[in-house]
């Protein structure tokens, strides 16, 4: 008896670790397999949820290039049919049910080439009709509460407006200064009737030289932000709401005028007026307004006026109640760091009627409940990003869900939630719960079944107590070949903004991590202070200590982790991205414990990032001053990494992309020269074409490139 339960003990452990070593790794080409959800809309009676996929495809007969391609997808919330593809034209997205559940509007490319607002039917079958013919395209629909009616938005270019008889019918320039030089009335925006001539008068060489701009021989910039995420632009647009009748002439109306930005619009409960926030300032150019407000207006067009604003803050993300009784809406300094304070007031009050609701964290996703007892909203949090709700009556903030996982889109009806969550075990999938986000139950099997025969590791959660008094979060991942008394290389991994936050519930890093567990790494990342999803006082403790203070809180986390016992320390590595590209340089300026290292879309000197960089505002922001003020100069010069460059001998690898344009990427080419005439291991990748959000969104191809190119690089100088 007893050999016989031995040998069924012996099976039963070969069957379960033959099941254990059938699990593969992750492979580099597994970051094509990820599919996304975003655009989540459920019907108002809570039976069906429709959502965008985004899926990663072969681009053509290419073996080696792919495409990202969304999509629209239904599934019914009680969990017992399976989801189907709604839409099979690709750019399909942000898809909204009409108030009666039988129609969906979503929007994807028109027949102008410009994004329009298309209708679906849902229970009659039928192709989607195109709904909008708008010439500067269409997005971000919302029907009107008895669905006869559809607002959009369009972002309309300065030259555009200017032209426009509709929306600029007296052919008006901007009040505000458009700032060229020796224009101060802005008579140089009016269209000129002269003839191109370069050797004619004034007028004629002007109409010469504005040619030259139409066909792309010059780009002139007379205005402040110069810079988008990819290139240098002259240009100027404005962003404006319409409304549209949904069975009628096709013609649309709009709502806003004058060269302003709106956004956030929809329509108050009884669908006679528009709540919307924007920034209209007839004394500043835009790019110098930093402040946003928030309007209310009638769907004729008529009534136009300020709900809320003040010099100094931002006023966004309105959100009226369901019986349009309460106003909810967050505001802030227009300082980039800083927690916005989520309020609400009465739709028909004032400023003097603001509730202040006190919730140290940045806020977003706001989304009242059906009985108006609750507003739902998400928040970034110790690593994950879960879901929250406040009770009006009590004014208190319940938290919903965990910080081991994160909430993405969502939307409620009843007592009925959908949400896509990301955890480690994958990271996107689709959820329905009850309002009390209890009870959940997965819809949607998007990467569950294609990650069950992959190796995974889970993080391990660990915090100390900084010299600040500041508690540290911090998480470690074995290599995935994990074995006890065996010593593995460590990869310390930092997260940039330098306000993000990673944790178990972020999505943009799920695979990187996974990947380097898969070829025995092991993978440690913190977040120091300066991180968001800590408080105020947290996300501000880097202010004028971009370098040194980080540097203890992320070493510190190395340290902790190598005192576990495991780690080979001969063979440390650091790697990070943006301002983590930064603190790398940093780091490895300062301490040579590291094997290698590599820094992509850094910012290396602040003074030539403020000029080279769309974000540029960060300088102001995190260290007081301008590079020509003496004493801001000083700080910039101290706390920027190409100071200490002649310190680096840590073999070193830059990536950046070409057309990097929200750090710039001249200061990427100065670290390199620097160390490549102080004769130090350095090599420095560029990508063509690719943007700050190469590793996340860009070209597959190159995230693949970067992947390998950073891994063969560490492998070259550990071995």
């Amino acid at each position: 008896m007893y050999k016989a339960l031995a040998l069924v003990l012996i099976i039963s452990c070969s069957i379960r670790l033959q099941a254990q070593t059938t699990n593969g790794p992750i492979k580099v080409t597994d970051l094509l397999q990820v599919k996304s959800v975003t655009g989540v809309s459920l019907s108002k009676d809570g039976s069906r949820v429709a959502y965008t996929v985004t899926a990663i495809e072969p681009d053509g007969d290419s073996k080696v290039e792919y495409k990202y391609v969304n999509q629209i997808w239904l599934v019914n919330t009680d969990g017992k049919s399976a989801a189907r593809q709604l839409t099979n034209k690709e750019g399909s997205a942000q898809p909204v049910f009409s108030p009666d559940g039988a129609q969906l509007a979503f929007v994807r490319t028109g027949d102008n080439g410009k994004p329009q607002v298309f209708i679906l039917p849902l229970n009659t079958g039928g192709e989607a009709m195109q709904l909008t013919k708008s010439k500067y395209g269409a997005g971000n629909p919302k029907w009107s509460p008895d669905g006869k009616q559809i607002l959009f938005t369009s972002g309309i270019t300065l030259k555009e407006f200017l032209k426009d008889s509709i929306l600029n019918p007296g052919k008006d320039v901007p009040a505000w200064p458009y700032e060229k030089p020796g224009f101060p009335k802005n008579e140089n925006l009016r269209a000129s009737s002269a003839k191109a001539d370069p050797d004619g008068n004034m007028d004629e060489v002007r109409a010469y030289l504005e040619n030259d701009v139409t066909d792309r021989k010059a780009r002139v910039m007379d205005k402040l932000n110069f810079q988008d995420e990819m290139d240098v632009s002259g240009d100027m647009s404005f962003s404006h709401v319409f409304i549209q009748n949904v069975n009628g002439d096709g013609k649309a109306k709009a709502l806003t005028f004058g060269f302003n930005r709106f956004s956030a619009a929809d329509f108050t409960p009884d669908g006679k007026q528009v709540v919307l926030a924007g920034d209209i300032d007839s004394l500043q150019h835009p790019d110098r307004s930093l402040e946003s407000e928030i309007f209310i207006v009638n769907t004729d067009g008529s009534g136009f006026r300020k709900l809320l604003g003040e010099e100094g803050k931002n006023f966004n993300a309105p959100q009226v109640s369901p019986t349009g009784k309460w106003l909810s809406f967050q505001y802030g300094a227009t300082s980039f760091v800083s927690i916005p304070t989520l309020a609400i007031m009465p739709l028909n009050g004032t400023a003097k009627d603001i509730i202040d609701i006190p919730m140290d964290r940045t806020k977003s996703g706001y989304n009242w409940s059906a009985d108006e007892k609750y507003l739902y909203f998400t928040a970034q949090s110790n690593g994950g990003a879960p879901l929250y709700r406040l009770n009006i009556a009590t004014k208190k903030v319940e938290q919903l869900t965990d910080v081991n996982s994160g909430i993405g889109a969502y939307d409620l009806a009843g007592n009925k939630l959908v949400f896509v969550k990301t955890e480690v075990a994958s990271p996107f999938e689709l959820y329905t719960a009850d309002a009390d986000a209890k009870n959940a139950v997965r819809l949607s099997n998007l990467n569950t079944t294609w990650l069950s025969s992959k190796k995974l590791v889970m993080p391990e959660k660990h915090s100390f107590v900084n010299e600040k008094g500041m508690t540290i979060e911090y998480w470690v991942m074995k290599p995935a070949n994990y074995e006890p008394g065996k010593k593995f290389p460590l990869l310390l991994e930092i997260h940039g903004g330098p306000s993000a936050m990673w944790g178990p519930g972020e999505s943009s890093m799920w695979h990187e991590f996974q990947y380097f567990c898969s070829k025995g790494y092991g993978v440690v990342y913190s977040n120091p202070r300066g991180s968001g999803g800590y408080g105020l006082d947290f996300l501000r403790g880097n202010v004028n200590d971009w370098g040194t203070g980080p540097t203890k809180d992320v070493l510190t986390a190395l340290d902790k982790t190598v005192a576990e016992g495991w780690a080979d320390t001969s063979k440390l590595l650091v790697t990070g991205g943006s301002y983590a590209g930064y603190l790398v340089a940093w780091i490895i300026a300062h301490d040579h414990r590291f094997k290698a290292a590599c820094s992509q879309r850094g910012v290396y000197d602040l003074a030539t990032f403020f000029g080279e960089g769309n974000a540029w505002r960060l300088v102001p922001n995190y260290f007081g001053g301008y590079p020509w003020e003496p004493a801001t100069k000083a700080i910039l010069v101290r706390e920027s990494p190409i100071t200490y460059v002649q310190n680096i001998t840590t073999p070193y690898i830059i990536f950046h992309g070409d057309n990097d344009r929200r750090t710039g990427f001249v200061g990427g080419e100065m670290m390199y020269r620097s160390l490549k005439v102080l004769g130090r291991p350095v090599e420095y990748v560029r990508h063509p074409g690719g943007t700050h959000e190469l590793t996340r969104s860009g070209n597959n191809r190159q995230r693949i490139d970067q992947m390998l190119r950073t891994w063969e690089f560490f492998e070259r100088w550990m071995h």
